[in-house]
């Protein structure tokens, strides 16, 4: 194969091959194209225009030619070595301004690819790369024992660039952790964005999360068989899938430290600390408020019903709660915790 049929690699597809932007999708060059998709960056991002087309490699206007014009016309008075000395100086003075433009550009076009890249992986297309990522183990694993090496997501903690680097969230135990390679801590966690994670959840809920790396490259496991009555679909709670409710936290998934096979109390210098946060309930049906508030005011003349019998009127939970509460006035929270 002759050297001049061979395509040469695109700025998006080597800018995914570098070392440390394994995380990154390819975004489709239609996407960039829509100027709809880059509402706002262009006040954010220098040179954008250059940047822009830096990443779809589109060549720039070349300007060197009529700067030679306008020097040749500006020189006509001048002969011999004068205009040879002039003409060099000229050149070199091209050579750094385009050497240190360059420079600019390159760095404009990997934070504009970066802001791009947020908004790509939210979307239908880049949702669905990012999935067959994930499903080759793209991201690594939760380094927690007690997760059992879920796959994990590319978050980040922040929307603004400059702010914090590339996190992994795990959705078994429901946290982040630092990537392992220090080859990620140099990329942006704006780049992902917060967005992300829970979006890619919500997304694809079929999804056996608690499957290792390992398992999924052999094929996977079957889901479990958490069926409703009917012996159906899995089991939902809020919309999602029963077993991928946070399968890392509660009983038996939290660490606990004995001396001489006792227990450690709480309360002791050596004790765990913050155990709650990994709590999870025995019945996972528990986490279904919304059915079991339902359940259990069936009857209530001041209830009103809707979709699967969810409650509409959210006041009408605080006055129904204060009732019970011997009359008390007390307020709620999103959580369902009551205070006075």
């Amino acid at each position: 194969m002759s050297s001049s049929s061979v395509t040469p690699e695109s700025w998006i597809s080597s800018f995914c091959a570098l070392v440390g932007h394994e995380y990154f999708a390819e975004i489709s060059e239609d996407f960039i194209e829509d100027d709809f998709n880059l509402t706002g960056l262009q006040s954010q991002v220098a040179m954008y225009k250059e940047a822009l087309e830096m990443i779809l490699d589109v060549e720039p206007e070349d300007d060197d030619e009529d700067d030679e014009e306008e020097e040749e016309e500006g020189d006509e008075s001048i002969e011999g070595e004068e205009r040879v000395v002039r003409n060099r100086a000229a050149a070199e003075r091209r050579h750094h301004r385009m050497a240190s433009d360059l420079s600019i550009i390159e760095s404009s076009a990997e934070m504009l690819y970066g802001l791009i890249h947020q908004r790509f992986i939210c979307s239908r297309a880049g949702i669905q790369q990012m999935s067959e990522k994930y499903d080759l183990a793209h991201f690594g694993v939760c380094p927690r024992t007690f997760c059992d090496q879920v796959r994990t997501l590319p978050v980040g903690l922040s929307d603004i660039p400059g702010e914090d680097t590339v996190k992994l969230f795990c959705p078994s135990c429901l946290d982040v952790y630092v990537p392992p390679s220090s080859r990620f801590q140099t990329v942006d966690g704006a780049f992902f964005g917060r967005t992300f994670g829970a979006l890619f959840l919500l997304t694809f809920p079929e999804y056996d999360i608690s499957k290792k790396a390992a398992e999924t490259l052999a094929g996977g496991r079957p889901l479990p068989a958490v069926l409703d009555g009917d012996g159906g679909d899995a089991e939902k709670i809020n919309g999602m899938n029963a077993h991928n409710l946070a399968p890392g936290l509660g009983r038996s998934k939290v660490y606990e430290p004995k001396i001489y096979g006792f227990k450690v109390s709480e309360r002791a210098r050596s004790g765990p600390r913050m155990a709650w946060l990994r709590q999870r309930p025995q019945n996972i049906q528990d986490l279904d408020e919304a059915t079991i508030y339902a359940a259990e005011h069936a009857d209530d003349s001041d209830y009103d019903s809707g979709i699967n019998g969810a409650p509409t009127r959210p006041q009408q939970v605080t006055s129904t709660r204060a009732r019970a509460n011997g009359g008390s006035p007390m307020s709620v929270d999103a959580n369902g915790d009551t205070y006075a």
